[in-house]
Order: C-alpha cells, then structure tokens, then sequence
C-alpha cells in the first residue's frame, strides 16, 4: 500500500496502523452497518468509507451518517482500494460478476458472505486477485466484534496484517484455515443471537420473580457481560469459575441442576451444530 498511513486504535488502547486506502462496501445492512460504525468508532472517517445500497431509505441513512453511499456497485469498486463484499450470499455472484469488468487485482476483497468460500469469490474476479474471507459479528458496532478470518491464495501477511488490524480495532480477530469457518459462523457469528435469547429468558424468569422489567434486563445482561468478562481476563476454565459460584447446597448449584436437567448444554451445543450445518449449506450451494 503506497499511501500514507494512520493510526486505528484497539479497545486495549493499542495502535495499529492500517493503509488510509479507500474503503468500500458492497452491500450496507446490518452487518456492514456495524463494521462502518465501528471502524468510524475506532479513529476512520466516514468520509473515507463508500457504501452501495439499492434500499433508498438505508441508503439515505448512511449519507446522514456522513459515509459516501449510492446505488451503484460498479461507482464503489472503481473508486476503493479495499472492498467489503457485505451482501446476501445468495447474490455475491451476481454482484461479482457485475463488477468483474472494473474490479482490478490491485484492490484487496474481503468477503463477510456467509457460506461462500475464497475460491469462488477468486474464480469470479480478475486473475490474482487478492482475497480474504471474514466472518465478523454483529457487537462489532459496541467495539465488542468476535471474527474468524482466512486469506486467499493471493493475498499477502500485509493483506492479512491490515485486516486483523481493522478487526480488532472492533473487537478480537483471530485467523483459521477456511475449512474452519463454518465453524466460526456458527459459534461466533450466529453466536450473539444466543446470548440474546438468554439474556431475555433470564429476564423473563426476573420479572416472573417479581422484579421490573427493566431492572431484570439489566442484571441479566450485566451478569453475562461480567461472566465473559472473567473467562477472559483471568484465562480460568469456564467449568472452574461456575464452581467457584456454586456453594454446597445453595441456590446456584441448584439451578445449575436445573440448567442440566433441561438439558441447557446439549441445546446450546445443537444450537451451534445447527448454524454450522447451514453455513456448510450455503457454501455447497454455492459451488452449484
């Protein structure tokens, strides 16, 4: 990357220094909301970010948020060094191959599509370009991102280097083999949805007990942002920190009793296996 550099810092306080390249996005839901939110958190401008959205009313949002968006694929993939591929899986191709007669080798594709592995993103896109399939999740907009990346064949350790970088100036990023990232889709990417289901059925049994409403989503959020918490600073073993909390006899073993005999880990488990098997789906169908 000839251009100058600036600096993006981490939550931890760290600075990492990233290419001041245009960054654009092709799709701008959600997910790539929460990315652009997120690296304009982290130090980026909004004005440095390009955003295609065929949604009118999303589209004016992002304008009013000071990005660069317009309905053009094509206008974003001519004017960014670094391209996000953040729509649907079941139209990257389509999107790939409207853009392949302006796409260059030069630019660096970071795919977010759920399924579509680095191959097909690389066989839809000028010879040698390079490639690098992420799968990031949605607490990236709170600086709070869990990612699973891995590159493709022609994308260097500066290319892997400046995305981990802008991961982790959201969040954690950690590289894997892409045999491994049906595996991060489903524990890390769909994991929040998880977490929100608990946090809302812990709740509910709150209010159930008699506590406000608000009162009881905010304990049971507080409680599993501080058990995370402590599974990471102290590196302890889950199983070893629930232990500590369970005196003989007292009121958390037994609901721990509770949680097994309703079978709380083989679901949450299935859960996992379940986003697993689709995003293994979605890549197969892909190849078709």
């Amino acid at each position: 990357y000839p251009l100058p550099l600036v600096a993006i810092r981490g939550d931890v306080g760290r600075e990492y220094m990233a290419a001041a390249c245009r960054i654009g996005f092709l799709g701008g839901g959600a997910m790539a909301s929460s990315l652009m939110h997120g690296f304009v958190k982290a130090g980026s401008r909004a004005a440095d970010i390009s955003v295609s959205e065929p949604y009118p009313p999303l589209r004016e949002r992002h304008q009013a948020n000071g990005f660069l968006a317009t309905a053009s694929n094509i206008e974003v993939v001519k004017q960014c060094d670094m391209i996000w591929l953040a729509v649907k899986p079941d139209v990257v191709l389509d999107v790939l191959r409207e853009c392949s007669t302006v796409a260059s080798s030069s630019s660096l594709v970071v795919s977010i599509a759920a399924g579509i592995t680095i191959s097909t993103i690389e066989q839809a896109l000028p010879i040698g370009s390079r490639v690098i399939r992420v799968m990031p999740n949605l607490p990236c907009l709170v600086g709070e991102c869990a990612a699973g990346f891995a590159r493709g064949t022609h994308a260097t350790n500066e290319d892997a280097q400046l995305v981990r970088s802008m991961l982790s100036s959201v969040g954690v990023a950690e590289e894997v083999p892409e045999k491994l990232m049906d595996a991060v889709t489903g524990l890390s990417g769909s994991g929040p949805a998880y977490g929100f289901v608990m946090i809302e059925a812990m709740a509910d049994a709150g209010v159930r007990a008699g506590l406000p409403r608000a009162t009881a989503l905010a304990l049971a959020a507080q409680t599993l942002k501080g058990a995370a918490s402590m599974v990471i600073s102290t590196g302890k073993h889950p199983a070893e920190l629930k232990d500590q909390v369970c005196s003989p006899g007292g009121t958390t073993i037994a609901g721990v009793e509770a949680l097994e005999y309703h079978s709380f880990r083989g679901a949450s488990m299935a859960g996992v296996a379940a986003a697993i098997k689709r995003s293994s789906e979605l890549r197969l169908a892909s190849k078709l």
